[in-house]
């Protein structure tokens, strides 16, 4: 891609021969064991390479499991330095599997398995009111909101108040209060419309009232210790903040009604989105919808724990319950009022669908969450897989959808669907 061209897309700079921006993990690599052939690991990462290509991610990382086995674990690009304003002279640092990146969104499929981990130890009941657990919370006609209600993206609070400083994000009571202030757009839960940023809080809120616990404390205990995680913390450690993966707004700048959408769901435009979650007071801070942060490896490895019913490496991190119950669908497939596109989602995952849906065709089983439309992962109970493809542009539309949607129809391709005596626990 020639520098003009770059320029009007707004990408970055891609060589021509990708092997020197390619880091492989070779042991974490073992095909061979559950027999997946090279020629599978060959077209999934060359569609990977084919996204690379597009110029809208500097860097990369993929890990996919199947049977339980990681068989493909890589990763592209820089982790800081070449994004498209970045100067010729800046430094860049490679990206490898071990470089921390933000999940955004992808967090919030972690902050509810935690609430439902609540619910199996009988901390909370999701069918009560928020206000039950928090009285505060009832103003504003918010009484009978549910915290089921509020996983499954039908609290009625999609957003927080408009011109909010963004500030506020990383001040922990201050937008608890604006949060308990805000009147709902409605409060039967009949209505879908994504909570990009607000329902984090409210289970934040919820989950430290009954444990009298930080939410960091509670995921350190029961997810990131148990399964032992390097990273996968909300936000990242001040000593830590130089080996974050930086983000970059790339891609043709979103014009209305895109524009429009994007505002609306993230409270503001794109490129103050880049400018905040570059900022290290957003780095740092506790933001469960959003900051969490780790490897593509880690969040896999949170996924193949759920195709486990709830095991890692033997260890017992949830029941199979609690996992059947954290993917069950709830509700229809609507049209959601935030994204304006069709969604069918659990108390807290993004689910697939037939013939196609979010994670590709035949995929109803499957459940996961995206990160600024960009972030895919993923597990399929049907084809015994779990997938996470990390990247750091969060290009809106551009030329790499069609890049990105051929990434998941071949992953489906050579993970073709299993009998049903052969899948994992959740799809018994």
């Amino acid at each position: 891609m020639n520098r003009l061209a770059r320029r009007a897309l707004h990408t970055c700079e891609v060589p021509a021969d990708l092997s020197a921006v390619t880091y492989r993990d070779t042991a974490g690599e073992r095909p061979d064991v559950v027999g997946v052939s090279q020629e599978t690991i060959d077209a999934i990462w060359q569609s990977a390479e084919a996204l690379y290509r597009t110029g809208v991610h500097p860097g990369l990382q993929l890990s996919l499991r199947h049977r339980g086995e990681q068989v493909l674990h890589r990763a592209l690009g820089h982790a800081t330095g070449n994004g498209p304003n970045d100067s010729e002279g800046v430094l860049k640092s490679a990206m490898t599997t071990d470089t921390p990146i933000c999940y955004f969104s992808a967090s919030k499929a972690v902050t509810a398995l935690l609430i439902h981990m609540l619910a199996e130890q009988g901390l909370v009941n999701l069918t009560d009111p928020v206000a039950y657990y928090c009285p505060e919370f009832a103003q504003g006609g918010k009484r009978t909101i549910t915290v089921h209600q509020v996983l499954s993206h039908r609290g009625g609070i999609p957003a927080i108040p408009r011109d909010t400083p963004i500030e506020v994000l990383w001040q922990k009571d201050e937008i608890w209060r604006l949060l308990c202030e805000a009147k709902p757009v409605e409060v039967d839960g009949a209505k879908v419309a994504y909570h990009a940023i607000t329902g984090g809080f409210v289970l934040q809120r919820v989950l430290e009232k009954v444990t009298g616990r930080s939410i960091e404390e509670f995921l350190d205990e029961h997810l990131r210790q148990p399964m032992g995680m390097k990273w996968f913390t909300y936000g990242i450690a001040p000593e830590h903040l130089h080996q974050l993966a930086s983000n970059y707004a790339t891609g043709p700048t979103p014009r209305f009604p895109v524009s429009w959408i994007v505002n609306r769901a993230l409270g503001s435009d794109i490129r103050t989105v880049e400018k905040v979650t570059n900022d290290p007071r957003f780095q740092e801070a506790v933001i469960p919808a959003g900051n969490l942060c780790g490897t593509a490896e880690e969040m896999g490895r949170f996924y193949q724990m759920m195709l486990n019913g709830g095991l890692w490496n033997g260890k017992r991190i949830c029941s199979e319950m609690t996992v059947r119950r954290a993917i069950q669908q709830f509700g229809s497939l609507q049209i959601d009022r935030t994204m304006m596109i069709p969604m069918r989602f659990s108390a807290g995952l993004m689910l697939g669908g037939n013939p196609v849906g979010l994670w590709g065709p035949q995929s109803r089983d499957a459940f996961g969450h995206v990160g600024l439309i960009n972030k895919l992962c993923w597990a399929d109970p049907a084809r015994d897989i779990s997938v996470s493809l990390l990247n750091t542009g969060f290009p809106i539309v551009g030329h790499h959808l069609p890049a990105l949607a051929k990434f998941v129809y071949t992953v489906c391709k050579n993970f073709p669907l299993i009998p049903q005596n052969q899948r994992p626990l959740v799809a018994a």
